[in-house]
């Protein structure tokens, strides 16, 4: 009996962080979803293959006997398209990702079957009913995966030369902060699972990479986890970064046990430097008035600080841009990437928005955290575009850069001027986007499902009275 072939796909996005603007490589690999779908396909009955459409073409003629496809938000209609053009061949086609699993009927329209969630507890079912011809419909486990004997990433896929950032390895999945515009919780769960330690240790030494990133939602999220792992990290000559939330950063023996496990980089959410700001988003881990200490703790034990913040709050105004990147720059960050609030389908901020009648586009190739696609409060569309060029055009000047430069820090300086290069090119690429404030879409045929409720009473009310199903 021949080995059957399963084609995976990662449709083409326009993020610059994931096209190769430098030296051929993207900045980051965005097939840690994908790697992790290929791993549980038994290698003795089929072969994977995986195209990255960011950094190589698809072959359509490949003649695979499954085609899967990841898509967030904003490439979805892109992943779309991949479907319909393998389907139009004969090719059955499976999807799965963020956006399928908040809108698997309007994935449905596309693909003969959708995985809602986690692949790893229905792949089984998925290859048997491929087997015997009747794939299709939607996918879902009845429960979230234990984290415990998770089979490993096939790495060997991965075409390592093209990316800066190839590696990403899981310690945990969930959150408990519950952010409204954030769908981690809605679709990995409000509790964090963590996978065992040595089942880390052990991908980490065999994944043939010396510098990884830590693909959790919060690497800092509880007190003691994190030092187990990066307890278990030392000696190991790995270089790693990880996005953690900013409270737990401040501790000192969380930030010696970073540094002395070969931490070069935190990727923090700061979101705003307002903390009503904050607190309307329900960001209350994050306190503004320690964000400057924060910053200089981090730097005295040689890490990076990537900063992450994001415009078009409902109490932002005008002078928020100015503000925000002044602090920036005075506080010394080393790198910073500034959204547009997108109010993702399925999310807490969706329903707010839909609710108050102020969602203005619905078409998914315009959220992309740099078009608007609603209506903001407290300044104009125009305002809003215009705030976050400045903001990058501000940050990233010459002048700045130069300013900031860890000099006679102990800081990776290799890493900071490829970080900061590659933004300082996605700002002058970002001025040319296409549409940035979007025209108005009718509403969409199908609305989004949580694969996961939200807990609160009140935010699941809002759910339900704003689902149009």
């Amino acid at each position: 009996m021949r080995t059957r072939m399963i084609h995976l796909v990662n449709p083409k996005t326009k993020s610059f962080t994931t096209r190769p603007i430098y030296m051929n490589r993207a900045l980051y690999s965005p097939l840690a979803g994908l790697l992790a779908v290929a791993a549980v396909i038994p290698e003795d009955k089929y072969e994977v293959v995986l195209t990255d459409e960011n950094i190589e073409p698809i072959d359509f003629d490949l003649k695979a006997d499954l085609v899967g496809i990841s898509a967030m938000t904003s490439y979805v209609k892109r992943g779309y398209e991949i479907a319909d053009s393998f389907r139009e061949r004969g090719i059955p086609v499976i999807m799965g990702g963020v956006h399928p699993s908040f809108m698997p009927q309007e994935a449905l329209d596309h693909a003969d079957a959708v995985v809602i969630g986690e692949v790893e507890l229905v792949i089984d079912r998925i290859l048997d009913d491929l087997e015997e011809g009747r794939m299709k419909g939607l996918y879902r486990a009845n429960h979230l995966h234990s984290m415990e004997k998770m089979a490993l990433p096939r790495y060997d896929l991965v075409k390592k030369h093209r990316y800066v950032n190839s590696t990403f390895i899981q310690t945990s999945r969930g959150c408990h902060h519950a952010c409204t515009f954030c769908a981690e919780s809605l679709f990995n769960g409000l509790r964090f699972r963590y996978r065992p330690v040595d089942e880390v240790m052990h991908e980490i030494d065999i994944c043939g990479s010396t510098h990884v990133s830590l693909n959790d939602a919060d690497f800092f999220g509880t007190p003691e986890r994190p030092k187990e792992v990066m307890r278990a990290l030392k000696g190991r000559g790995i270089r790693w970064q990880a996005g953690v939330t900013s409270r737990l950063a401040l501790k000192d023996d969380m930030l010696e046990l970073a540094a002395d496990s070969g931490c070069y980089m935190l990727s923090i959410g700061f979101e705003s430097i307002s903390r009503d700001t904050l607190a309307s988003v329900h960001k209350g881990v994050n306190r503004p008035e320690t964000f400057h200490a924060l910053l200089e703790k981090i730097h005295s034990y040689g890490i990076l600080v990537f900063g992450l913040f994001m415009y078009g709050f409902d109490t932002d105004d005008p002078s928020v841009f100015e503000e925000t990147v002044k602090f920036n720059i005075e506080a010394d960050y080393d790198m910073c990437a500034y959204s547009v609030l997108t109010p993702y389908p399925g999310t807490l901020t969706w329903y707010e928005m839909l609710r108050d009648d102020r969602m203005v586009s619905y078409d998914w190739d315009l959220y992309d955290q740099g078009r608007i696609v609603y209506k903001p409060k407290n300044m104009t569309p125009e305002q809003l575009r215009e705030g976050q060029m400045y903001a990058y055009s501000e940050f990233y000047s010459v002048r700045s850069m130069l300013r900031r430069f860890p000099y006679l820090s102990t800081r990776n300086k290799l890493f900071w001027s490829i970080y900061n290069l590659f933004f300082r090119r996605g700002e002058v690429t970002g001025r040319d986007l296409e549409q940035p404030i979007a025209a108005p879409t009718p509403t969409p045929e199908h609305f989004p499902a949580p694969p996961i409720m939200p807990e609160r009473q009140d935010w699941k009310d809002l759910v339900l009275q704003n689902n149009h199903y």
